[in-house]
């Protein structure tokens, strides 16, 4: 038995004609891609965002309750590590940067074997001192300048001057070493392909060959790289979701390759596939651009999901079930006959691909520090933190590394030893004193009916609807064994 995830980042799935066949994306092969397995209605984030989601991807359960961006614990689960430890060969190929830095730096070694592919966004990949010229710009991504212009802006604009052809792209290589792993093992058994690529994730740099496909008159200032609240003209957003558009069919250019190889060695009898991404993207909706700081709407947090399993064969299918992230480890792990271990919170979806029969009533969905959030598919309800509770939240690790630096000196003198919580293999775990990130009570508590109002344009003000999420929120906290102050900091109170 074989296994390939086809692995995107930013993938709003809004833009693909499977989803949504009003939208003017070019992706044939997402489309063909959803004739050939079965497509999720209900697939939903868990902790957001990238490395956070690739956590929940190895151990099954969520991350954002108890902890922000970092790597894996030693206490983890890791569902490539499993597979390796059991006989099934695990081999990463990836352009996101982020498994580089300090917050990443042990998820690709869980692999038996990993190959990296650089310069994507501000990776800082080739060394040059001087500044780069940077064109005139609409928008300097927030919190990516510093002195000097030291942060990702600089170091994406050096990294461009490399990246000219269509064959120099970084996700053209990923997916280059993806097709050769193919072909170099489709005759062997027991292993697992992830391919992962960081697009369509901003800054949205494409070839030129794939801007062609959506011609447009625009002499406005280069706009690729979106962020915060929406403050451009109609002209600029209508250049940037243009420039997302071109990048998404690039990734469905990608897809195609594995399909055709699939079809070549009709490697569908014997191999699951699954494709999907880690959250979405906000292009303007709301008034906002990206993720994070912005309530989580249904455009970052219900993501497109496709699988073919070989066992039911279900193609061409939809299903309405309730998924998550933390469903795609356990799911693996049973297709190849491993037991799944206690600690994994997600379920196996293989009576779902086959029937839709329902595997959760409700899930959970968040970053950390942000607000907390529930779903059943149907209702969405995003419990704001109480404001002068908002900076009352810890990191629970044993692995005290940010995004792209150490904890602070003056961060770990707050660490005090905490109790294990009940998924740590009684660990006891570093307490260290966090911060509001989001500010997100500026939005409040909100309630949307996500069937009536799909594109959560009304808030409800239902008093008796918003108590039956609140318990259920409670509920789902608790198996969680979620932080008493998370109780505390949103104003609930635990059965």
């Amino acid at each position: 038995m074989k296994a390939i995830i086809v692995f995107y980042d930013s993938l709003n799935r809004r833009y693909l004609p499977p989803y949504n066949p009003q939208c003017d994306t070019i992706a044939p092969n997402f489309c063909r891609l959803a004739e050939k397995s079965t497509m999720f209605d209900n697939s939903y984030v868990g902790s957001m965002p990238c490395m956070p989601a690739r956590r929940e991807l190895h151990t099954g359960r969520y991350n954002f309750l108890h902890r922000e961006w970092g790597p894996l614990e030693p206490f983890d689960d890791s569902m490539p590590e499993i597979l390796k430890e059991n006989g099934v060969y695990t081999h990463l190929i990836s352009d996101h940067l982020h498994y580089w830095e300090d917050g990443g730096a042990d998820y690709h070694n869980r692999y038996s074997s990993w190959e990296c592919v650089r310069g994507q966004e501000g990776d800082h990949w080739k060394g040059e001192v001087e500044r780069p010229q940077i064109p005139p710009v609409v928008m300097v991504p927030q919190k990516q300048t510093g002195v000097g212009e030291s942060g990702l802006w600089r170091y994406d604009w050096i990294n461009r001057k490399y990246i000219t052809e269509k064959k120099d792209f970084p996700q053209t290589k990923c997916f280059d070493l993806g097709c050769e792993f193919i072909e170099k093992n489709k005759d062997a058994d027991n292993w697992l392909l992830h391919l992962e690529t960081f697009d369509p994730h901003e800054p949205f740099y494409v070839p030129q060959e794939y801007l062609d496909k959506y011609p447009e008159e625009y002499d406005g200032k280069h706009f690729d790289w979106p962020r915060g609240p929406l403050e451009q003209s109609d002209g600029e957003v209508a250049h940037c979701r243009r420039q997302y558009k071109a990048l998404v069919s690039m990734c469905d250019d990608s897809l195609g390759r594995i399909l055709d190889l699939m079809d070549r060695y009709d490697m569908w009898k014997d191999t699951m596939l699954i494709v999907g991404t880690d959250h979405g993207f906000m292009l303007a909706e709301h008034e906002y651009w990206g993720k994070n700081q912005m309530p989580y709407y249904n455009e970052n947090a219900n993501t497109p999901l496709f699988i073919w399993d070989p066992r039911s064969k279900a193609a061409g299918e939809r299903r309405s079930s309730l998924v998550q992230m933390i469903d795609w480890a356990p799911t693996i792990l049973s297709y190849f006959g491993l037991e799944i271990p206690r600690d994994m919170q997600g379920k196996d979806l293989k009576e779902t691909i086959r029937n839709d029969e329902p595997v959760r009533e409700y899930g959970l969905y968040g970053v950390f520090s942000g607000h907390v959030n529930i779903t059943d598919g149907k209702v969405t309800y995003m419990r704001a933190p109480l404001p002068e509770k908002a900076d009352e939240i810890y990191n629970y690790t044993l692995m005290p590394l940010h995004m792209n630096k150490r904890f602070t000196v003056k961060e770990m003198q707050t660490a005090i030893l905490e109790e294990p919580f009940s998924f740590t293999k009684n660990c006891k775990v570093l307490k260290i004193k966090g911060k509001d990130k989001y500010k997100v009570g500026r939005f409040g508590t909100r309630l949307y009916d996500v069937e009536k109002d799909p594109k959560q344009l009304h808030p409800l003000a239902d008093k008796e609807l918003e108590e039956r999420m609140i318990q259920a929120l409670v509920r789902e906290m608790e198996k969680n064994d979620a932080p008493a102050e998370q109780y505390e900091r949103l104003g609930l109170k635990r059965e």
